[in-house]
């Protein structure tokens, strides 16, 4: 069940004004039951939604031998490979990762 932009404006402006859950809904007169199943389907939507992400990245035009690039993951993980590997082929390691 997707919720409505009413019920997704109300949960942002909730989440910003620093109000408890209850004293929000008292405020607007929403039953704070309701809402907090609203909030529910709002972080689930959140979760499984699929945002890209993109990710600065500084580049050096020359390497030696001896220095290596490090990607690290989102959860922790590090991939090491050569500074001087191609960008075309990281590029396409990327896409595969994705």
């Amino acid at each position: 069940m997707a919720l409505t932009l009413h019920k997704h404006n109300h949960i942002e402006a909730w989440q910003v004004s620093g109000l408890s859950q209850r004293t929000y809904c008292q405020r607007y007169g929403l039953n704070a039951k309701t809402f907090g199943n609203w909030l529910r389907i709002y972080r689930a939507e959140r979760i499984n939604a699929e945002v890209p992400m993109l990710i600065p990245v500084k580049v050096k035009s020359t390497a030696s031998s001896m220095e290596s690039l490090y990607l690290r993951g989102s959860k922790g993980h590090t991939l090491q490979l050569p500074a001087n590997v191609s960008p075309q082929w990281l590029g396409e390691l990327l896409k595969c990762l994705d």
